[in-house]
């Protein structure tokens, strides 16, 4: 593990990574894949709690990261590669993850909970449940999920 909380990455992500955040705002990031979920979490973990998340919080943060993360590197794109960048603005976390792959649901995503005795389709929904706001954009430089969190 590296001071960041996390094992480094095993590749450079690519795309467009210069999403403006807040001025003066400290980001921290992590490139990952399906593999370093693990890392994901730990990394994740790290910087929620250097941003103020309680340990109370701490849990349900990690299982809405979690399912956005899995998402990012099991249906973003070929290449299952994903960024993990996070900040904080005053009392409140930012996640973002971007993943290459680029979609055009036909409703606000994670808005539909999922059906009784459902065994997937409900990470979004989750995310949309444990976030205070939780934003998808799409575009020719992948998506971009981005979940904010009252610290």
């Amino acid at each position: 593990m590296n001071e960041s909380g996390a094992r480094p990455a095993r590749f450079l992500a690519s795309g467009d990574r210069s999403r403006p955040v807040p001025a003066g705002a400290a980001v921290a990031e992590l490139a990952f894949c399906l593999p370093d979920l693990p890392d994901v979490r730990d990394f994740a973990t790290v910087q929620a709690v250097r941003g103020g998340m309680s340990q109370e919080g701490l849990a349900d943060f990690l299982v809405a990261v979690n399912e956005v993360a899995t998402n990012a590197v099991t249906h973003g794109h070929a290449t299952a590669k994903a960024v993990l960048r996070m900040w904080t603005v005053g009392r409140t976390l930012v996640v973002e993850i971007h993943d290459e792959g680029r979609w055009a649901p036909e409703e606000t995503p994670g808005e539909t909970p999922p059906a009784p005795y459902a065994t997937s389709g409900m990470g979004l929904w989750v995310a949309r449940m444990i976030s205070s706001d939780i934003k998808f954009e799409t575009g020719a430089a992948g998506t971009f999920i981005t979940m904010s969190f009252k610290v």
